[in-house]
């Protein structure tokens, strides 16, 4: 048995380049969730503490403002390299925090390593341009400038990746930046600061508060902070994005997903079960873009039901660390015991339990919050199971005629996260591509978020900012967009695996999720600006 960590830590704020113990008296437990013990202390930061931070940030931006960007990157080339010689430590520290497994643990870190990656670009993405002669004898020049203070709030299932969707483009556009991890996973937080501090980045320019709502309403409502970044549950992204905005922030709120995946007759039976599965039980299901909901079509339900249950019987859970293991635990006792409620609710609503993972127990760790792999099938398309983000390990199997009803009850959502389509048709391909109304379409390899050079779309539930578009269920771009002139329309990130013609189905794990925010870099961490300049006056600036 691999050893488990027994020193309890204590989780500190780092403000202005030092390192202090929250001013809260108030204390939360961190747990290991494979063991049910707290391995560290955390006490919440108060709004002086975050006033403090801020003022940091504050201090130092009019001389980091000045750094040239292709200075600024320096930084992030060195933070690269030390995350990917440091990714071990990294990566059990999430294990140990979060639960999910090492290898998972490392995937999540692949993808934070690669937003710090294409950062390193932005002396060239934060290009402005111009135009000559826009009337007779004026010219129109576009800069983009940085905000200033901006903040980012991050939710527990990716404690090492979501942070770094957001530090690396604020700091590297001019930004000053205030990270507020969760309370349930705040140590990585901690290591990967350490690390920036390695860097040689000047004291303030990244900040560490600790703490939950209270610290969360300092940050919503303090002056000095401009932006704000949150990902977490739709109720809590609703709020903040509410009251970042009757204060004048800019803000940027991804909240919940139902993620579904249609399978047709057609689709490979030895491939596809194994990919939902790697999807659906990914990470215990705690992911955004989990598919926790298959829609399969016709003549696809016998074979692939039977292949998704055996799939799932045989997923070995247990401690992360621990060779073999498949499945982590889900966070916490709470979660626990929600989802075996969600599960036994589906049950009253007319769901067959076809692999029941509640009760699971693991030899060694008996005091964890683990929840085996779960399928229900004949799910009612209204029913809870359904119309609701679970958040755990927990596929819910629903058998429709045709295509066309499987895209309808898509339609029908409270979600437009991803949808994917499993099948070698062409034609049923591009049909689902142009009528599904979601914002991330998935073709062949279950939910997986784009390359950090391409966009994340969510749709109503999922995206919360800036004014919203026309349509039956409106949303934006999460942390990506190629062009603000993208503005003008609805996008969508198509992801798809092509062969000979054909869409074919091949496995893949979806618990390195990168979803960078170029829409971040247009509308978040830099303003733009717009000149004019004549002939007879002169230059004269005006900001938009």
């Amino acid at each position: 048995m691999v050893p488990v960590r027994t020193v309890v830590a204590e989780v500190l704020n780092c403000i202005g380049g030092s390192w202090q113990r929250p001013g809260g008296s108030e204390a939360l437990p961190v747990y290991n969730p494979a063991t049910g013990e707290v391995i560290a202390n955390l006490a919440v930061s108060t709004p002086e503490d975050v006033d403090r931070a801020a003022q940091a940030a504050h201090a130092v931006l009019r001389e980091w403002r000045r750094v040239p960007p292709s200075e600024r990157v320096q930084y992030l080339f060195r933070l690269k390299v030390l995350l990917e010689e440091n990714l071990d430590d990294l990566a059990r520290t999430i294990t140990e925090e979060c639960g999910k497994t090492y290898q998972e643990s490392v995937g999540e870190l692949r993808r934070g390593i690669e937003n710090v990656e294409v950062a390193c670009g932005i002396p060239s993405l934060m290009q402005g341009y111009n135009n000559e002669d826009v009337a007779r004898g004026i010219d129109e020049y576009m800069f983009r400038q940085p905000v200033g203070v901006v903040a980012a709030i991050t939710p527990f299932n990716f404690p090492g990746m979501i942070p770094l969707w957001f530090l690396p483009y604020a700091i590297a556009c001019g930004n000053t930046f205030i990270v507020k991890p969760s309370e349930k996973t705040p140590l990585t937080v901690q290591k990967i600061m350490r690390l920036v501090e390695r860097t040689g980045l000047p004291p303030g320019v990244v900040n560490v508060v600790n703490g939950a709502k209270e610290t969360v309403d300092a940050i919503l409502d303090h002056p000095l902070i401009r932006a704000v970044s949150f990902v977490g549950s739709t109720p809590v992204a609703k709020y903040v994005y509410a009251r970042a905005a009757a204060n004048g922030k800019r803000a940027q709120c991804q909240g919940g997903a139902k993620n579904p995946v249609i399978v047709l007759p057609d689709a490979d039976m030895d491939l596809v079960p194994r990919a939902v599965a790697e999807s659906a039980f990914g990470c215990a299901g705690q992911r955004c873009l989990a598919s926790s909901l298959a829609l399969v079509v016709g003549e696809a339900r016998e074979p692939f039901r039977e292949a998704i249950a055996e799939i799932a019987r045989s997923r070995r859970v247990g401690y992360g660390l621990e060779p073999g293991v498949e499945m982590g635990p889900v966070i916490r006792r709470e979660s626990q015991e929600r989802i075996e409620g969600m599960i036994a609710k589906g049950a009253e609503e007319g769901a067959r339990i076809l692999v029941d993972g509640r009760g699971t127990k693991v030899l060694g760790f008996e005091g964890g919050f683990f929840v085996g792999a779960t399928v229900l099938e004949e799910v009612p398309p209204e029913g809870l199971v359904a119309r609701t983000e679970i958040f755990g390990p927990v596929l819910g199997l629903v058998f429709v005629r045709n295509i066309d009803e499987a895209i309808e009850l898509i339609n029908r959502g409270s979600y437009g996260n991803m949808a994917c389509l499993f099948t070698r048709s062409g034609a049923a391909a591009r049909k689902f591509r142009y009528e599904a109304q979601v914002g991330n379409i998935g073709g062949e390899r279950g939910g997986r978020s784009p390359h950090g050079l391409l966009s994340l779309w969510g749709d109503e539930g999922e995206l919360l900012r800036g004014p919203p578009r026309p349509g039956p269920r409106c949303g934006g771009v999460l942390h990506g967009e190629e062009s603000g002139r993208r503005e003008v329309g609805n996008g969508r990130v198509i992801n798809q695996r092509g062969h000979e013609g054909v869409w074919k189905a091949r496995p893949t794990s979806c618990s390195s999720m990168a979803k960078l925010s170029r829409w971040i870099l247009t509308t978040a961490l830099w303003r733009p600006l717009l000149f004019t300049a004549t002939e007879s006056q002169p230059l004269d600036g005006q900001p938009i």
